[in-house]
């Protein structure tokens, strides 16, 4: 009978209209008393439930919804298959992940007691038997070389009460000199596998929306008409407001549990800026939550921002936008839950803010999102999707076997492409020019590292660091400022940064007008400022700085 009522209930979630709400509520109140015997049963009940949250007829359904997520840790047939549900995100199940530097530090400092280390890799006691001598003081590392005791017999004797080992090791590698960098590498190395043990509220997607989004109910079929790229770039989203940085923590905090839940990461949400957080309203429950990153953490010459895909405030997607002048790098992801919703729609949409908040109109997608090393995408024909709203490879390789594919595909209509085939598309970039009289082409952002490189190798025997420190101060001359007095932290790290790139980078730059070089100084200050819509806007209007960089005519 409950296979029987799920099967009815995948049937009928996406379709609204008469007498919609009322068959699909009726199912749920039956499956919120069915027992269900089996895990997979369990997961599929979970996703039709988190795709309603997400796209709800009415008020009633949306209630009973909400009750039945707020009690699925609490069912007795979830409490039996929780260890076959691990690693799903379903509240009352474990996550077993090799969590990032950034990430263990957070659900270190959340839940500290929760977060274990994984000990069933025997691998793993030689490589913490190494490093653990470096996190403790000397006496305790002198006794560690001395009685040579397993790795997690010293951990649990080094760790606090109410501590985990985990927790120990985090809080250890923090307090480690150096920056974050170097903090990062340290435990990136070690490699370790954690497990994030379930808790009333550690990360679950059953539990994931943000609260203060306004809800539009769904009446209308869901949008899964292939959209018109250009017309949808050219239409400007409902609105968009600043999030305070209490809510910018919250925003962000949602973003890195939708990462932790489906064993993934991303550096836009782990260094991810309270203070420049931003909701894009795009109407009819879409809104896109706009993460900026804090200054250290900042690419040297685009402008990066992560962007988490809310629907009715429940994470349906996410990606990352990677900004220079008019082009954009981006990253697209729909979670598995709501691919069967409005995909193209929600990238369309996805590109026009891009466009409106950023000034981009030229996009482009990288081989792992299409495929390379990706099974995912392989999976999923990511290729495809994209190539068929507009995208076209940049590789001639990759043109000449579309050739091949579209050729087969005219002769035979059900053909289908190849993993193996899908594989070697992927190898090159696709490419959207919003104007179609444009031919789309990628920024050469690697030539300004190449000249630096190049610059300080040539001035090796004055010593690197001598010469970056000289680099400052030519640099200040060549712009017309006499100090960096006024600079905040920030901006002072991105004049450190940029400085080489003006002395080596930009060939006569000594040439231009006085107002030229001053207003180059602005553009790099404003790269360490709070955001980097001020940098974007400064570095749009400084085309000869453009040019010079990348090397455009």
């Amino acid at each position: 009978m409950a296979t029987r009522l799920l099967r009815e209930l995948e049937r009928s979630k996406d379709h609204y209209g008469a007498g919609s709400a009322a068959a699909k509520l009726a199912l749920l109140v039956r499956l919120a008393r069915a027992d269900l015997r089996s895990a997979r049963a369990l997961r599929r009940l979970h996703e039709l439930l988190c795709f309603l949250r997400a796209y709800p007829d009415d008020a009633r359904l949306l209630l009973q919804v909400e009750r039945m997520l707020a009690r699925f840790a609490r069912r007795p047939d979830l409490r039996r298959a929780r260890d076959a549900l691990a690693d799903t995100g379903i509240a009352g199940t474990a996550i077993h992940y090799r969590f990032f530097w950034s990430t263990l530090r957070w659900l270190a400092r959340r839940w500290p007691q929760r977060l274990l280390i994984d000990r069933s890799e025997a691998e793993v006691e030689d490589r913490l038997a190494a490093a653990l001598p470096l996190l403790v003081s000397w006496a305790e590392a002198a006794t560690l070389k001395r009685l040579d005791a397993p790795a997690f017999a010293a951990l649990d004797q080094l760790r606090a009460r109410g501590e985990s080992a985990a927790a120990f090791l985090a809080r250890r590698i923090a307090a480690m000199p150096g920056d974050s960098f170097t903090r990062e590498a340290f435990h990136d190395a070690l490699d370790l596998s954690y497990v994030l043990e379930p808790g009333p509220d550690t990360p679950a997607r059953t539990s994931a929306r943000h609260l203060a989004a306004p809800i539009a109910f769904q009446h209308a079929p869901l949008r899964r008409a292939r959209p018109d790229l250009r017309a949808e770039l050219g239409r400007l989203y409902r609105g968009v407001r600043r999030a305070s940085a209490r809510e910018g923590e919250q925003l962000i905090e949602l973003a890195r549990s939708a990462m932790v839940t489906r064993s993934r990461d991303l550096d836009a949400f782990a260094y991810g800026n309270a203070r420049d957080v931003r909701l894009v309203d795009d109407d009819g429950g879409l809104a896109f939550a706009l993460i900026g990153v804090i200054n250290e953490r900042r690419a040297l010459i685009p402008a990066t921002c992560g962007y988490l895909i809310l629907h009715n405030g429940v994470p349906i997607g996410y990606g990352e936008a990677f900004v220079i002048g008019r082009s954009a790098s981006m990253t697209f992801n729909v979670f598995e839950s709501f691919r069967g919703g409005e995909a193209a729609h929600t990238f369309a949409r996805t590109l026009a803010m891009v466009r409106h908040m950023f000034g981009a109109e030229s996009f482009s997608l990288d081989p792992y999102q299409l495929g390379q090393g990706n099974d995912e995408a392989i999976a999923s024909g990511a290729w495809w999707f994209y190539y068929k709203l507009g995208f076209r490879p940049l590789a001639a390789d990759a043109r000449r076997l579309l050739r091949l594919e579209l050729a087969r595909m005219r002769a035979d209509p059900g053909h289908r492409s190849s993993a193996a085939t899908l594989r070697a598309l992927a190898e090159s970039h696709l490419l959207f020019d919003f104007d179609r009289a444009r031919r789309p082409s990628l920024p050469p952002l690697a030539a300004p590292g190449l000249r630096v490189s190049a610059g300080l190798a040539a001035r090796a025997r004055e010593g690197r660091e001598r010469v970056l420190a000289e680099c400052s101060r030519e640099a200040l001359r060549l712009t017309g400022l006499r100090s960096l007095r006024g600079f905040s932290a920030g901006e002072r790290l991105a004049w450190q940064r940029w400085s080489p790139v003006v002395v080596f980078a930009l060939p006569r730059v000594s040439r231009w007008s006085l107002a030229e070089r001053r207003e180059l100084a602005r553009v790099i200050r404003a790269k360490g400022g709070r955001d980097e819509a001020e940098f974007l806007a400064r570095y749009a209007a400084h085309p000869k700085l453009e040019r010079a960089l990348l090397g455009k005519r």
